[in-house]
């Protein structure tokens, strides 16, 4: 079932009578911090600023953004499934921190889905295929062929993302074989497509739209439309199908969060996001706004896990 689908299906969590009563009368009455499990300044810290800027006013509190990152966002995962469950502590999860962090990593103190009590899947962001100098192709045929014609490098920010993870998958169904560059960090990577040290990576848009409007950077396709990229071909419309993941963020908190917490939470956003001003406010960072209810996207966490688990195993790609 598509993620459209289940989201057109899901229903607001029912909220049982004893969890409202202690909830609705007392909850929040101080400050919430929300842990963001990356730096500040990227795309999952602005996601949650924007997110909690409207909750906080929807709710009357001040909201105090913590970013906590490391190991892949596993640190700020673990730091929000280790807290007192009564609402005054949030945090991002993200693709990468839930679903593929237990998949490609070793040891992650956390189950994505047990862990926690999901608040909603904010929204979703494309992924795109850019290209620098080393590349002469002009489109995603022309890169296909020369790529089975030699050996083209791509970069990735680690073996342990769901960008690595895709991009195994993108040699999968398209049968070439590049030769995989890996870097600690995105910033480090496009000053090296740029003078043509590696051919290809592929990204969220808000990175590399710029360069592409600019004419510094290439983009071959998308994953889904990008709001960024409007004019950029998708994947599967040149004819690579199944090649349509995206990347999310969402909001969860501890397990034990009483539903009565979690559903205002989700219907705050969603009174704005879902609003036409909202739904701009959101795609203008190219993020495509969702605000699932917090059955529908506990329902995706665990959906999404057991996806990257097969396509991991698939590809023999092992945890490290």
């Amino acid at each position: 079932m598509s993620l459209k689908r289940r989201q057109l299906l899901a229903t607001p969590l029912a909220l049982p009578a004893v969890a409202k009563a202690q909830t609705d009368d007392t909850w929040p009455n101080r400050p919430i911090r929300c842990i963001v499990p990356f730096p500040a300044g990227g795309g999952t810290d602005i996601a949650a600023r924007l997110a909690t800027r409207r909750l906080s006013e929807a709710l009357g509190q001040p909201i105090v953004i913590e970013n906590r990152p490391g190991a892949g966002g596993t640190i700020g995962g673990a730091a929000v499934a280790r807290a007192a469950p009564d609402g005054y502590t949030i945090g991002v999860a993200t693709t990468s921190t839930h679903p593929v962090a237990t998949v490609l990593q070793r040891d992650v103190p956390y189950d994505p889905v047990t862990s926690f009590t999901a608040i909603t899947l904010l929204g979703t962001t494309p992924y795109v295929l850019v290209a620098g100098r080393a590349v002469a192709a002009r489109n995603l045929a022309e890169f296909l062929a020369d790529a089975r014609a030699r050996q083209v490098s791509y970069a990735s920010v680690g073996v342990t993302t769901l960008g690595y993870l895709l991009t195994r998958q993108f040699e999968l169904l398209t049968g070439i074989s590049m030769h995989h560059v890996p870097y600690r960090g995105s910033s480090q990577v496009y000053p090296d497509l740029l003078n043509g040290t590696v051919g290809v990576l592929l990204d969220n848009p808000p990175a590399s739209a710029a360069m592409v409007r600019d004419g510094q950077l290439k983009a071959f396709a998308v994953t889904q439309r990008s709001n960024l990229l409007p004019d950029v071909p998708t994947f599967e419309s040149l004819g690579v199908a199944g090649f349509d993941a995206v990347f999310w963020y969402g909001l969860v908190a501890p397990a034990g969060l009483p539903p009565a917490i979690a559903a205002r939470m989700q219907q705050a956003l969603a009174a704005h996001f879902l609003t036409d001003a909202g739904r701009a406010e959101m795609r203008a960072t190219d993020i495509e706004p969702v605000m699932s209810a917090p059955a529908a996207f506990a329902a995706q966490i665990a959906a999404d896990s057991a996806r990257w688990r097969a396509l991991a195993q698939r590809l023999d790609i092992r945890p490290e």
